[in-house]
């Protein structure tokens, strides 16, 4: 009897973690919709999530200890989060920013540092597990992409606002620097950018899963894996995110070294680079200066904005990095970003390492640091598995994006890339269990 009751638990768990990872693709357009209908509950309505993952931690420990395993929690990696949470628990303490904009910040800070220790202790305890997420992964992605298309070719650009997106809870689509010619979409995300990031991980999986030979020769493998690489792509560009697409480049050339460039004799890498040459120079002379101007240098002075993004990100940058120089300590948990509209100091800081630090100072950045080397490690040293490989990949394409961008801000992409990586670094006896 006990043990059946255990067995329902350990599913109930593991359901709010898959409720999490595949329903985290919605999250925008739910927390807009049901925030609008009910606006005085929306802030408990955006921390849906955040209170399933309370639940599920709660889970964990007591089936760890029912199942004998808590030295799970003894890993190096279980304990530096462990570490990290603690540290942004004291730090409440310090400079205090109010309760609302403490709440929203610890959230922002952990919360996809705590759906990564939740799936990790998840596969370790029911690695049967892993082959479920992965397909809700994909699911959740080609609702992404098949939305994205549809945003580009056949739904008006501003078909979000009829579910109430605006100026005051998510703009329906975005403009390169207020310039109409070229219209950036969200697809269900919070914006271009996090769209763009987003399809980093996907395009980034997809080609590594191409590259291992894992995408098996039946109609519906080959037809997902066409709407990811062509969704992603047409998901990418239309973002007009300039991060996102070097990452994107950075990411599919890492796979691709790994798996096939290492290959290549001499006489193919110079058709290759002579190819590259030619494609760009013909790009360039089709696209025209507006199109450099605008989308590749933001820099259009009839668009209509004072500052262009460019001024903005350096604006950004300098006043990051003086504050992270005068705040050792940081400047307070929910000081930063979305959380600080909550308090009577609004900061926006677009660098993830800088908004780190401006959170949880000098130590928090260290070891948000500690936990993203250690994992990308990890996944380095699993990279024969195509899911590690590409994870690697994107982790290093979105760690670019991070110096211009707080990309793991995103509910979306830090939820997906930590999940995928909790669950693509899971070995068992140090052999890596291909799928």
């Amino acid at each position: 009897m006990k043990q059946h009751k255990q067995l329902v638990l350990g599913k109930i768990y593991v359901g709010i973690l898959l409720v999490i990872f595949g329903g985290i693709v919605l999250h925008a357009p739910f927390s807009v919709a049901v925030g609008t209908l009910f606006p005085s509950h929306s802030l408990l309505i955006k921390s849906w999530k955040e209170i399933l993952m309370l639940v599920a931690g709660v889970i964990a420990i007591f089936l760890l200890y029912k199942t004998k395993k808590t030295k799970i929690l003894c890993d190096p990696i279980i304990l530096i989060i462990a570490a990290y949470a603690v540290l942004h628990l004291v730090l409440l303490t310090y400079n205090f920013q109010g309760v609302s904009a403490s709440l929203a910040g610890l959230a922002i800070d952990l919360r996809y540092i705590l759906f990564f220790a939740l799936v990790y202790i998840t596969i370790n305890l029911y690695p049967e597990y892993r082959k479920i997420f992965i397909r809700v992964g994909i699911a959740g992605a080609l609702v992404i992409l098949i939305f994205a298309l549809l945003q580009v070719f056949i739904l008006p650009h501003d078909i979000l606002k009829y579910i109430g997106y605006s100026i005051n809870t998510i703009s329906p689509y975005l403009t390169v620097d207020q310039n109409n010619d070229f219209i950036r979409i969200n697809s269900t995300l919070r914006g271009p950018n996090p769209l763009g990031a987003y399809s980093v991980i996907i395009l980034a999986i997809a080609i590594a899963a191409i590259s291992k030979n894992k995408v098996d020769k039946v109609k519906t493998s080959i037809t997902i894996t066409a709407i990811l690489l062509v969704g992603g792509l047409v998901a990418l560009w239309s973002s007009y995110s300039r991060s996102a697409l070097i990452a994107a480049v950075l990411s599919v050339a890492i796979v691709l070294a790994i798996t096939v460039f290492h290959k290549l004799s001499t006489k193919m890498w110079i058709t290759i680079g002579l190819s590259m040459v030619i494609l760009t120079a013909g790009v360039s002379m089709i696209a025209g200066n507006q199109f450099i101007s605008n989308v590749l240098l933001h820099e259009n002075p009839s668009g209509g904005s004072n500052i262009s993004s460019n001024e903005g990100h350096i604006s950004s940058l300098q006043d990051g990095v003086n504050q992270l120089i005068r705040q050792p300590l940081g400047a307070g948990i929910g000081s930063t970003g979305s959380a600080s509209l909550y308090s009577s100091n609004q900061e926006i800081i677009e660098n993830q390492y800088l908004f780190t630090a401006h959170e949880s100072g000098w130590l928090g950045l260290i070891g948000f640091v500690v936990i993203f080397g250690s994992i990308i490690y990890r996944l380095w040293r699993s990279r024969s598995n195509w899911l590690s490989l590409g994870v690697f990949a994107s982790g290093i394409g979105l760690a670019l994006i991070g110096m211009l961008l707080p990309v793991w801000v995103d509910d979306t992409v830090a939820i997906i890339w930590w999940g995928l990586a909790a669950i693509a670094i899971y070995s068992k006896n140090r052999n890596i269990i291909d799928l």
